[in-house]
């Protein structure tokens, strides 16, 4: 089976050894994704760490030919549960009609301090 690999430039994917997606038959399983701009800034805002999180998803997901639609599961970390429904509502504006299985949970920090937010993805494309 081809496998197909998806850079986004991410510092950490040389140092850590890791691809933002990767494509395999019919599955197309997203890494953690950070809230980081190209320029390396990150928003302060949770809602708008949620989109740019989604965002670089996203993309991801169309260099191997998936879209949101493909989208089966998600999983997205918190650092703080008040920032639960700002969070919640940038995940609605791209899955509320495709509604895949979504966990959210709260963990005691992620890599760097200024992220509130990471998401994961998976999709199966027919």
């Amino acid at each position: 089976m081809q496998r197909r690999l998806v850079k986004s430039g991410s510092p950490y994917e040389a140092v850590v050894g890791f691809s933002r997606a990767v494509r395999v038959g019919d599955r197309v399983l997203v890494a953690g994704t950070a809230p980081i701009r190209h320029d390396g800034s990150v928003d302060e805002d949770p809602e708008r760490q949620a989109r740019c999180c989604l965002e670089i998803i996203l993309n991801a997901l169309r260099e191997v030919g998936a879209t949101e639609k493909h989208v089966v599961r998600t999983r997205t970390f918190l650092t703080d549960p008040a920032d639960a429904d700002a969070v919640s509502r940038a995940h609605a504006a791209v899955f509320a009609d495709v509604r895949p299985a979504a966990t959210m949970v709260v963990v005691a920090a992620l890599l760097d301090p200024r992220w509130k937010v990471e998401v994961e993805a998976e999709a199966v494309v027919a």
